[in-house]
């Protein structure tokens, strides 16, 4: 008995296969991050809950208060959302530059003086410009000065081989010294007697709320500042030169790629952002810049990027997640008897073990469609 070549019913047998593999091989290379992601939250949660248990609480009443405090209820959610809006930007302080291979952990020195340099600009413009324009000047000034700040970690990077990580952790401890001599000094409000601080903003001035929500407009800004630098990451020439640079640096530059003005350009973009955050506390939170601004949002912004794997939009979730915790973190100690940096934690638990699941990204056959068996 023969078969015919060209029989309709084998034809379909074979290029059933055929057509299913670039599905599965979309959904397994874009899975990998998410399961792994997941599973390093999970390992976290439960080491966390050995802690919990040796001072001698119980980790399903801590978790069970952690979700009502971030998302049990409609304000709930709303206070997780406004926490989570000045992490989307120092997320990014993180992700951008991350694309070129930098790990930049001192976006909390550029949040700080971006705060005291929107609150330093607007000074002379009260009464003087329109609310718009002035709001639009302190956001142009605390980008220019988060930018130069974080920038000088990418220059000394690229020019005088100084480790990235380091200077900028070490820029951060300057930054919020230079903060408090500001604030202290020459734009203190001679009426803050107990808690140093410029003078308060006029009430014009001030971010409102989004309409319908008790969150203020941060967070639409930190939402499409996410989106535009995705679509600089991965819709761009100057994105592409990035993500050459940070596969190799070497090859970048024998392809004649402007390596030091990518290094540069990104960090500087990156303090941008992490300076619009201070900016937006400012001008949405604290009503003036004071010593409250170091609040932790460029460390916390670090586990929020790394969490996202350093990817614009995936940032926006995570970082509604971690703002989540960190709002439940009264209500634990209130009703728990815990003190608010358990929250604290359990954030550098997560991060330790995510640092550790990094490892492991590329090990598994199932994630990597390069390894399968071509009958596939």
């Amino acid at each position: 008995m023969t078969i015919e070549a060209n029989d309709p019913a084998i034809s379909i047998a074979s290029e059933k296969p055929a057509s299913l593999r670039p599905v599965l091989e979309w959904i397994a290379r874009r899975a990998e991050p998410i399961v792994i992601g997941l599973a390093a939250i999970l390992i976290g949660l439960a080491l966390f809950s050995l802690f919990v248990l040796v001072v001698g609480k119980s980790p399903a009443t801590l978790f069970q208060l952690m979700y009502t405090g971030g998302f049990g209820s409609w304000f709930s959610v709303q206070n997780s959302l406004s926490r989570a809006a000045p992490l989307l930007l120092t997320a990014l302080c993180v992700a951008l530059p991350a694309r070129l291979g930098l790990v930049i952990i001192g976006g909390e020195g550029a949040v700080v003086l971006g705060g005291v340099a929107a609150a330093a600009m607007a000074l002379p413009l009260a009464g003087t410009a329109p609310v718009f324009l002035s709001l639009i000047l302190m956001a142009i000034a605390a980008m220019v000065v988060g930018g130069i700040w974080i920038g000088l970690a990418g220059f000394l990077r690229h020019y005088r081989g100084v480790n990235e990580t380091i200077s900028s952790l070490l820029l951060s401890y300057i930054a919020i010294a230079l903060m408090n001599q500001f604030v202290e000094g020459l734009l203190r409000d001679p009426a803050s007697l107990n808690k140093p601080s410029t003078k308060p903003l006029p009430a014009e001035y001030m971010l409102g709320n989004i309409p319908g929500m008790d969150v203020h407009w941060g967070l639409v800004v930190g939402i499409l500042a996410c989106i535009v630098s995705w679509i600089v990451i991965e819709a761009t020439s100057y994105g592409f030169a990035a993500r050459i640079a940070g596969g190799n640096v070497r090859a970048a530059q024998i392809q004649g790629l402007a390596v030091g003005k990518l290094i540069v350009g990104f960090t500087a973009l990156a303090g941008g952002f992490a300076g619009l955050a201070g900016m937006i506390e400012v001008a949405a939170v604290q009503g003036s810049a004071n010593a409250s601004l170091a609040a932790g949002y460029g460390y916390t912004g670090i586990l929020v990027a790394f969490l996202a794997r350093h990817t614009p939009l995936a940032i926006v979730p995570v970082a509604v997640l971690l703002g989540g915790i960190d709002a439940s973190g009264g209500l634990i100690q209130r009703r728990m008897g815990l003190p608010d940096a358990t929250v604290l934690v359990l954030q550098g638990t997560l991060f330790i073990v995510i640092l550790f699941c990094e490892t492991f990204y590329g090990r598994f056959k199932v994630f990597n469609p390069d390894l399968w068996k071509r009958s596939l």
